[in-house]
């Protein structure tokens, strides 16, 4: 029986065209080391393809691990070639994800750990929502196939499951864990300690100072306001809103000229974040997530007149929490 990768690769070499592989807009390092393990795969099995994304990256380590790794990738602005005739392998996401750029290619194939679109169509998918992190998805590619994935491809997956899991802590599957151990045999330590210590900036240390002093609590629910920040922060920072032990479930957001962007973290079963954020948002925005985690932004012009953001905000979250009952 043919493996994941051969039977992906078998479909990929009848491209008219070039070959891409997508991670989703301002890639994190699960979707970075995700594209990075699939290229040297592809490449393995006489597919030679392109890593592309849309917007730059927003996290420090981020930037650090395509530079400590020498990964490989271009802004898709930046590739005058992609046409009709290209195709693309999503990774860490799905066409029509309100942060997926829609390039002008074909997208054949999706390999992702979130929830299946009801739109989905593709010639190859491996979509397992159960899974925490999509770079053990592609260390399992590599164990399927009986290859040991090279040095820093082994420590870029592992460092992608390090972070989508919280250090296994966070929607962790068993795929998460094992290959996680699995991959220490080939990566290196010094680079995951490296890459551990560049997690924020002094400048993103000032504006998270600034507003978890402003954190407010309904019950065991949280909430934190920050004011122009990116999406990656606005995620960090519900990540330390989530380490206190009388809140769980947060909910941080930021205020911005083009709208609203929300972050969700839910740590008991009766409240999943991704639903918490799709409550927040519903009508006026679009969000998403996993269980533990989700995410969602509502467009300034669909703000509904008369009431502050912000108390709009509250005002769903709050109902939303007590109609479970909680």
């Amino acid at each position: 029986m043919a493996t994941r990768i051969e039977t992906l690769a078998s479909i990929l070499r009848a491209a008219p065209g070039s070959v891409f592989i997508q991670a989703h807009d301002v890639p994190d390092p699960d979707a970075i080391a995700s594209a990075f393990g699939l290229r040297h795969l592809l490449s393995s099995y006489g597919v030679e393809s392109t890593i592309v994304y849309e917007r730059e990256f927003e996290k420090i380590d981020a930037q650090r691990m395509v530079e400590l790794l020498g990964i490989e990738l271009s802004l898709a602005s930046d590739v005058p070639t992609i046409g009709p005739d290209d195709w693309a392998v999503i990774i860490d996401g799905q066409r029509g994800n309100a942060n997926m750029v829609d390039l002008a290619c074909r997208e054949v194939a999706a390999i992702d750990h979130h929830a299946l679109r009801d739109d989905a169509a593709y010639r190859y998918a491996d979509i397992r929502p159960e899974v925490g992190s999509c770079a053990a998805m592609i260390a399992e590619y590599f164990a399927e196939a009986g290859m040991a994935p090279p040095g820093l491809v082994a420590t870029a997956l592992m460092y992608g499951i390090f972070v989508d899991t919280d250090n296994l802590t966070r929607g962790v599957s068993d795929l998460d864990a094992r290959m996680f151990y699995e991959l220490r045999a080939w990566a290196d330590a010094d680079l995951i300690r490296k890459l551990r210590g560049s997690q924020i900036t002094l400048r993103d240390l000032a504006m998270y100072a600034e507003a978890l002093g402003k954190v407010e609590t309904h019950g065991r629910l949280a909430f934190l306001g920050l004011r122009d920040a990116d999406d990656s922060l606005v995620g960090a920072a519900n990540d330390l809103v989530q380490s206190v032990d009388e809140v769980d479930v947060s909910l941080s957001y930021s205020l911005r000229e083009d709208g609203i962007k929300l972050s969700t973290r839910s740590l008991v079963e009766a409240v999943r974040a991704d639903e918490l954020a799709k409550a927040i948002v519903d009508g006026i925005g679009f969000a998403g997530g996993h269980a533990h985690m989700g995410g969602g932004f509502i467009p300034a012009t669909a703000l509904p007149p008369g009431e502050p953001a912000e108390a709009l905000v509250k005002r769903r979250a709050v109902a939303y929490i007590e109609g479970l009952g909680l």
